[in-house]
């Protein structure tokens, strides 16, 4: 949760820098936001967040830096960190390894005092030096990326993971921002779009590095599509969910009425009660995942999911799961009983085992489903168990 410092009225902008071992190149950013900040009569203060294990925050205290050491490592905790020492009313956010210009400041802070509540520096409508980006960041991690992100929640960033950002202070408070890892940068994108906050793009120039990255490009781009999963499962697993069970279920209503399964049909049978099943564990792994974003505050409760929390609904949840366990065992029954009638002979109830053993799962599905929501909601629900 973001968590700010009393503003001060004798600085104006606070520059926030991540740094993980950039002895290399802390001292030429630190050099240029002062160099900004004495040019255009800036009141500022810089703020380097250090998690590094060589000189890197020897130097840049040496050159006037406030550093400090946030209590857990990680992109999101560092800026958490950094955000509760911040005092200006416009804060500028950008990396330690002298890939962002920070000559560029004046251009993201520029839209601020024109009335926009978050600026991003775009890579992509700006410059991209030469071996500053590798291929696989450029053409496909970045693009690919926001343009879910995009998708998902309506918007038209062109470079949603720009690490050079600036926000207002202001809009700042009104995030619930909690992510600790790369995911952060979605975060920020994404809440912000959901408070209806201006949110403007400046082209900005991107440089190669000196140090070797710390970008793992399957672990964070992995970090980021987990975050929208999180924030957003609906597009993902339930809406296609409800899809594949409605296909199913009407596969197997139409050959199971057209008779002679077993015949001319099986294997069109079989495959829809595999859509049925997939659909249906689609839809309630959603719907936890939504229990499980609301829980720990990524999202807030709507009303479909009001009712999927409320203690009785799943108390209902449970009694459903039951009554297709039960329907399922007494289908089961039946054919047992029919191959006694036969006297153990020759059966022919392949799409009513189907049947049964559809019940029976779902029943499993609906009643594990409940009780492990339950669970998730012990402590939302103390009054009622």
């Amino acid at each position: 949760m973001v968590i700010l410092s009393s503003p001060d009225t004798s600085i104006d902008v606070s520059v926030l820098v991540p740094a993980l071992n950039e002895e290399a190149t802390i001292g030429p950013c630190i050099e240029k936001i002062r160099k900004v900040f004495l040019e255009k009569g800036i009141r500022g203060e810089i703020i380097v967040m250090d998690s590094s294990t060589d000189a890197t925050g020897t130097i840049a205290q040496n050159l006037g830096a406030n550093v400090i050491h946030p209590a857990k490592k990680g992109y999101g905790n560092a800026y958490l960190e950094g955000f509760s020492h911040a005092k200006g009313t416009y804060i500028v956010m950008g990396d330690a390894d002298n890939t962002y210009d920070f000559f560029d400041i004046p251009r993201l802070i520029e839209p601020l005092k024109k009335g926009a509540d978050l600026v991003i520096g775009s890579r992509f409508k700006g410059e991209i030096k030469p071996g500053s980006m590798a291929p696989l960041h450029r053409y496909i991690g970045n693009p690919v990326l926001t343009k879910m992100l995009n998708f998902i929640f309506s918007t038209s960033f062109s470079d949603s993971h720009s690490g050079f950002r600036a926000i207002r202070r202001s809009a700042l408070e009104q995030l619930n921002l909690i992510s600790g890892g790369m995911e952060f940068a979605s975060e920020m994108l994404i809440r912000a779009s959901e408070k209806g906050l201006i949110i403007t793009e400046e082209p900005i120039t991107y440089s190669p590095r000196v140090s070797p990255s710390k970008l793992h490009s399957f672990a964070d781009g992995w970090r980021h599509i987990r975050f929208v999963l999180l924030m957003r499962p609906a597009p993902f697993l339930a809406l296609p969910g409800i899809f594949f069970a409605f296909i199913g279920f009407i596969l197997l209503g139409v050959f199971y009425m057209t008779g002679d399964i077993e015949a001319s049909h099986l294997h069109s049978f079989i495959l829809g009660a595999l859509l049925l099943l997939g659909g249906a564990q689609g839809v309630f792994m959603g719907i936890l995942i939504s229990t499980y974003s609301i829980i720990h505050g990524y999202r807030e409760k709507s009303g479909f999911m009001k009712k999927i929390m409320d203690y009785h609904s799943l108390e209902k949840f449970l009694i459903a799961g039951g009554v297709f366990i039960f329907l399922g065992i007494l289908i089961g029954a039946y054919i047992i009983y029919q191959w006694f009638a036969s006297r153990f002979g020759e059966l022919s109830q392949i799409s009513t085992a189907i049947v049964a053993l559809l019940l029976i799962i779902i029943g499993m599905e609906v009643l594990f489903f409940s009780i492990f929501t339950s669970m998730m909601l012990l402590n939302e629900n103390n009054g009622n168990g």
